[in-house]
């Protein structure tokens, strides 16, 4: 025991080695098999060869890439043009239309106002029900009290 052997304080490499382990899952996970598929479609399928279009036929956006897995991205992950356009033009018809609806309901609600002849906005209607209820619990509060 008297060797005077020390232990040295050094930092933790957990840190590290985690950082480690989580790259090395990721690259397996992901990296090899994207790799394996992008090369199966670049030996095997290849690119596009181009050739003489049909009579009658009219050729999709997707069809004019050379490379499968461009035209993959473009078939299924990119919208396109018309899908754009068309999604632009409801968005600009559902904002119209809500503006034109708080237009309408703005000068429906100044008429009422004016005229005073509506029930909606400024009549909140009296029911039986209601008064009832409102009643019982007066009395219930009168007994309790002793004095109304």
């Amino acid at each position: 025991m008297s060797g005077h052997e020390m232990m040295h304080i050094k930092p933790s490499r957990w840190s590290w080695n985690r950082f480690k382990d989580l790259l090395n899952f990721y690259v397996m996970l992901g990296v090899i098999p994207a790799t394996v598929v992008i090369t199966y479609i670049n030996l095997f399928i290849g690119p596009a060869k181009l050739a003489e279009i049909p009579e009658g036929y009219v050729p999709e956006v997707h069809e004019y890439y050379a490379h499968p897995i461009t035209r993959w991205m473009t078939k299924h992950v990119k919208k396109s043009y018309q899908q754009e356009y068309e999604v632009m033009c409801q968005h600009i018809y559902e904002t119209d239309y809500a503006r034109k609806l708080r237009l309408a309901e703005k000068r429906v609600h100044q008429k009422m106002q004016e005229k005073q002849d509506s029930q909606a906005y400024y009549y909140e209607p009296v029911t039986g029900r209601n008064e009832r209820h409102i009643k019982s619990m007066l009395e219930r509060s009168v007994e309790n009290v002793g004095t109304r």
